[in-house]
């Protein structure tokens, strides 16, 4: 083969990987962009932040629902295609969502059409990734992929900051269909195997699948609102039980039907919603470091810019300048670690990837005090960049190589619902840990405190003890002054709660370090050897 077509084909995949690269950052970007901006967003519509919070929620909660049956519909009009029609519906809810008047508008914009695109897209990337570059090349090809979705959560809020401080927010969507039309302008390159058998679509297996993600992920979502077990003060209730708890249970029974169901249809040589066999041939290992991984990782995109812009004081632009150190070492990682060390171990790789992450995390419970400053944040976000990008540099290749190719949409499916389930995990967890906490630390704190008096004290305790919100000092300082307290009890009522908050970030980030530890025991599930080729369904792949 001569140079020059080596070069070209060195070219096309170059352009392969950036297409699928862009396809990933566009489909994670939404998760966090418009954190910051939540409260400009409900002014503009005329809504509540609540009514905006439960756009971003249901976003998540529609991928997650159908994102294995979106994995299944790739195998049967194609990975491309599927690929081509989710970015299509994507954009076409982007476009709605930036020209949306209302709060109703915005939902179908934004949580229904671009939750549906995000379901086809992101099991297609999995497939075309594994179609498209030979088992050597799947690690460093997986390891940007995986690398761009985070570094578009971890770069989000800085976009949405800078969008919607010197535009509008309507601009970060308008700018994702622009992303868009070019993604489809390149994915000419991309190349698909042709479906030689069409399967069909379990529609029972589907409906159980949606209803049983559906159900736990509310139940997930809702936990910092309602609790998880026992209900309290006037909180809704069932036989005394938090509706998270009765949500969590109806969606284990319907994932224990829907288990039953798959594996009966595969006995009876059915095709069922997906091949019960994946999770028991080495898959199951992938995935759950995949659902620790975005437990971890949401779980401190949630934690520590609630400590910079919010404990601090800093803006949404310099929050998200803090957190690039992060993205820049992940995707140093992510491209690095398969090219400087091809034939390692992938569970040495996710071991030390992990164990980078929660030294990471360790540092910040180390030195998080009511006295720190943001630069504290600085080098562990270098150092859980590096255990991330190691993480993703290795994931992706593990999980598709555990099946025959031809189920690579099948795997990308399970693959991104244990992504999102572990990112609402991370996040509800997170915040309803720090509020609990907040909330002892707080209460406990004025009752102690001899400068409040203990009217003062009792009735916080009377009003406050659901939970406290996670507010900064200058809005406490103004509720404390709407409310007639005097001001040496408010200076004192401002420390305690500013001990109080950073204890509940404490508290959240012990949590995320535990998570850490618990993915290091599972990492025994990992393979030890880099994959070999997979099954392949026909044609040969790109290198």
């Amino acid at each position: 083969m001569s140079e020059r077509a080596v070069a070209t084909g060195r070219s096309a995949a170059g352009v392969v990987l950036l297409t699928l690269c862009a396809g990933q950052f566009l489909m994670a970007l939404d998760s966090s962009v418009m954190n910051v901006s939540i409260a400009t967003v409900a002014d503009d519509l005329d809504t509540t932040i609540t009514g905006i919070q439960s756009a971003i929620v249901l976003y998540t909660l529609v991928m997650a629902m159908l994102m294995v049956t979106g994995g299944k519909i790739g195998s049967m009009i194609g990975r491309k295609r599927a690929f081509l029609l989710g970015l299509l519906i994507y954009c076409s809810g982007s476009l709605t969502t930036a020209l949306a008047p209302n709060l109703g508008v915005l939902l179908f914009g934004w949580s229904i059409l671009e939750g549906i695109g995000a379901a086809l897209i992101m099991p297609a990337i999995v497939a075309l990734v594994a179609g498209n570059f030979p088992p050597e090349g799947r690690p460093r090809a997986y390891g940007l992929v995986g690398a761009a979705g985070a570094i578009a959560i971890a770069v989000g809020p800085l976009i949405g900051g800078l969008a919607t401080t010197y535009a509008s927010w309507r601009w970060v969507f308008a700018g994702e269909v622009l992303i868009g039309a070019g993604i489809f302008l390149f994915s000419r390159r991309v190349t698909d195997a042709p479906v030689e058998v069409r399967p069909h679509l379990d529609l029972l297996g589907s409906v159980l699948w949606a209803l049983a993600m559906g159900l736990i992920v509310t139940g997930v979502l809702k936990s910092g609102e309602w609790g998880w077990f026992l209900a309290s003060g006037d909180d809704p209730s069932i036989l005394g039980m938090s509706p998270v708890f009765w949500l969590i249970v109806a969606g284990l029974v319907t994932l224990r039907l829907f288990g039953s169901h798959i594996r009966r249809l595969d006995e009876e040589g059915g095709e069922p919603l997906f091949t019960p066999s994946l999770i028991e041939r080495g898959l199951n290992g992938g995935l759950l470091m995949f659902f620790f991984q975005f437990v971890v990782m949401m779980g401190l995109f949630f934690v520590v810019p609630l400590f910079l812009s919010v404990a601090l004081g800093l803006s949404a632009i310099e929050t998200g300048l803090r957190i690039t150190p992060l993205s820049v070492t992940m995707l140093l990682a992510a491209a690095g670690v398969p090219k400087l060390f091809p034939t390692t171990s992938p569970r040495r790789i996710v071991t030390i990837g992990f164990v980078a992450v929660l030294v990471g995390v360790v540092a910040l419970l180390a030195t998080m005090d009511a006295d720190a400053t943001a630069s504290i944040v600085t080098v562990p976000m270098l150092v859980i960049g590096l255990g991330l990008g190691a993480l993703a540099s290795q994931l992706g290749s593990v999980t598709v190589s555990a099946a025959p190719e031809e189920l690579a949409p099948e795997v990308g499916g399970l693959q991104n619902t244990a992504s999102q389930f572990g990112a609402s995990l991370g996040t509800a967890l997170a915040g309803s840990v720090l509020i609990a906490a907040l909330t002892t630390s707080f209460l406990s704190g004025i009752a102690d405190n001899p400068k409040v008096p203990p009217e003062v004290a009792d009735q916080a305790n009377v009003e406050l003890a659901s939970g406290i919100p996670f507010i900064s000092d200058a809005d406490l300082q103004s509720a404390l002054q709407d409310a007639g307290i005097d001001e040496q009890t408010a200076d004192a009522v401002l420390d305690d709660y500013g001990d109080a908050r950073v204890n509940g970030l404490r508290t959240a980030l012990a949590l995320l370090a535990l998570f850490a530890v618990i993915a290091l025991f599972f990492t025994r599930r990992v393979p030890d050897e880099q994959p070999g080729p997979p099954a392949t369904i026909g044609g040969s792949a790109p290198g």
